[in-house]
């Protein structure tokens, strides 16, 4: 595992690494591709996605996809032009507007595609995009993307998808923006008959074609954001399961392959409930009771496609048998049922409008893994796992990325993110309070994409606590902040070293023996520190739950 930067190291780093900083922000460069991809133009904003109908037909052998999917969509001002996203190693074979071909240009993986007469502001319109060809196939899921193909341990094809990141546009045409997600979609799939194929939401239909195919249809109700559509295909059984969760009865299916049915049984049943109890409990409501739960054997690690997680941990605790804090309180449950599952929620429900901001997403999840061993293991338990995963941060880069090109930052988003809620819980220091924040999320932005300012400005606002700066420190710089002691005028005085303008951050500290106490400091002067006895050698600071560095001059 990664070293943790000990708080000796973080003073010195403040300061070495911010001329670094800059220069690694400085030398990053995009494309004309990259703002293609990861931008809002007004040829993306002139329409609202409220429909799609994915029929696609899957070639195992060649590796081959062709179908179509149909655009229904609200004009959300006047056009006669919009971009839709399709890989360019993706052929538009044609796009069907009233019965006739429309005229269409690529500029990369963006497709452009003119009206024969402007669509107007606020009405409903559609057109079919036809399209085939040998998508990008992934050779590293999940942390890359695309297909995959291989075959299961009885040597039956077993075919996925898993395209965060490099877009669900790498394997079918879509407006590909996390901005848009579509209100509902039916996903029709023909595959190898003989063969099963398992997608989101509810299975529909399924039709015994005569080419040797069978398609299964599946109806999403709920809006779902694109690379969370997934394709899972090979031999697979169906294990039925329910849960009597807030809103009622789930409906929870598994779908493994046939020689995993009896483990599944016992291993998913261990953790499942458990999650779904822990996370409606601190989220609220799973958020798609009507498209159902279910998690799908897959041939790479796991993804959170929304209501159809992918799952493939080899059936053991922890990731792949390890525990990403370092504790050993990892190892009493499964990773990926745990981590993708929370997605739910962080991801699925709640959902970043741009991918620079994936923190919104990770870091939330990554603390539900804390969340969960709190509520099977008890607040303390929680905490130290929270903390071993300190272990794991680099402090490498600003967590947020780039605007408006399609890239993440740093991969401290994970166990970063954590640990800064993590401490922001111990800010607002109101257990029922911040388990009302956390809920209070799920519901004021149930089933929307987000921004940075959204999450923040919430946050702030139900804890009665301006956090702004604190965001701004964890998210936006790659360093800590520095608690600071010193003697000024005969007082025991301390303050913040960053370099956030007007940083104020409260932290806990007491003497030995004594209780904490809650101090407000800023960047701007040094401030007493009002605890009968306190000096500079006797002085504690919560770093078990404040992810700072301490310098005592």
């Amino acid at each position: 595992m990664r070293r943790i930067l000990t708080v000796l190291l973080a003073f010195t780093c403040v300061f070495a690494t911010a001329s670094a900083q800059l220069l690694v922000n400085k030398e990053q460069t995009f494309t004309r591709a990259d703002s293609l991809r990861g931008s809002l133009t007004p040829f993306r904003t002139c329409y609202d996605i409220n429909y799609y109908h994915l029929d696609v037909k899957f070639d195992i052998d060649k590796k081959f996809i062709s179908g179509s999917n149909r655009f229904k969509f609200t004009a959300t001002q006047n056009f006669t032009r919009l971009q839709f996203d399709l890989f360019a190693n993706l052929k538009v074979d044609k796009v069907i507007y009233k019965g006739k071909e429309l005229p269409f240009h690529r500029d990369y993986n963006a497709v452009f595609v003119s009206f024969p007469q402007p669509i107007v502001n606020g009405s409903k319109d559609e057109f079919t995009v036809y399209y085939s060809g040998n998508p990008t196939v992934a050779k590293r899921a999940p942390w890359d993307g695309g297909v995959v193909y291989t075959t299961d341990s009885l040597g039956r094809p077993w075919v996925a998808t898993a395209c965060q990141g490099l877009g669900a546009s790498a394997w079918w045409p879509n407006k590909d923006h996390q901005a848009d997600e579509v209100d509902s979609m039916l996903i029709s799939v023909s595959v190898p008959t003989g063969l099963k194929e398992v997608s989101n939401g509810r299975l529909r239909k399924v039709t015994r074609l005569k080419n040797g195919y069978t398609r299964f249809d599946w109806f999403v109700s709920n809006p779902i954001n694109n690379y969370g559509v997934a394709v899972n295909i090979g031999d697979y059984v169906n294990i039925k399961d329910s849960y009597n969760g807030e809103k009622g009865k789930l409906d929870i299916n598994y779908w493994v392959l046939s020689y995993n049915v009896s483990k599944a049984k016992k291993h998913f049943g261990d953790d499942v409930k458990p999650m779904l109890k822990a996370f409606e409990y601190w989220f609220g409501p799973y958020p798609f009771y009507e498209d159902s739960f279910k998690l799908v054997d897959a041939p790479f690690l796991g993804m959170e496609h929304q209501s159809a997680v992918a799952y493939g941990n080899q059936y053991k605790k922890g990731y792949l048998g390890h525990d990403l804090s370092n504790t050993g309180l990892g190892l009493a449950w499964d990773y990926i049922i745990v981590h993708e599952a929370g997605h739910e929620w962080f991801g699925n429900n709640v959902t970043a409008k741009d991918i620079a901001d994936m923190w919104i997403q990770e870091s939330f999840t990554t603390y539900s893994e804390g969340l969960f061993t709190e509520s099977t293991q008890g607040k303390q338990k929680g905490q130290e796992y929270i903390y071993g995963l300190r272990a794991g941060i680099d402090n490498d880069k600003a967590i947020v990325g780039p605007y408006n090109v399609n890239k993440e930052g740093s991969g401290d988003m994970y166990p970063k993110g954590a640990v800064l809620l993590n401490m922001i819980r111990t800010i607002v220091n109101d257990d029922a309070k911040w388990r009302n924040i956390l809920r209070g999320l799920g519901k004021t932005f149930y089933h929307q994409t987000v921004t940075y300012s959204d999450v923040v400005n919430y946050i702030n606002k139900e804890a009665g606590i301006d956090l702004t700066t604190v965001f701004d420190q964890y998210l936006n710089h790659r360093t800590i902040p520095v608690l600071e002691f010193a003697i000024n005028q005969d007082k025991l005085s301390a303050r913040w070293i960053t370099f956030v303008d007007n940083f104020t951050m409260p932290v806990r500290v007491k003497i030995p023996g004594g209780e904490y106490k809650l101090i407000m400091l800023n960047n701007n002067k040094f401030t007493p520190v009002d605890i009968p006895g306190a000096t500079k050698d006797n002085i504690e600071a919560d770093t078990f739950n404040f992810y700072i560095g301490l310098l005592k001059d």
